[in-house]
């Protein structure tokens, strides 16, 4: 697995503010992410929430449970 999908990688904030200033390219190739209009820190909020809850499902996050 690569080690940007352990989710101590990109931390929560990191999200926001890839949406907010884009991303240059560093986990791929293909050019870099531009910034993303349009949507609250809500919404990125809610995608923080959905990416989690697939790293949890995948095994990649520990709840301690």
């Amino acid at each position: 697995m690569h080690e940007s999908y352990v989710p101590s990688h990109h931390a929560d904030a990191a999200f926001l503010l890839a949406v907010r200033t884009g991303v240059r390219p560093h986990h791929w190739n293909f050019g870099p992410m531009p910034p993303i209009e349009g949507l609250t820190d809500d919404d990125v909020t809610d995608i923080v929430a959905y990416v989690r809850s697939l790293q949890r499902s995948g095994g990649l996050i520990d709840d301690g449970s």
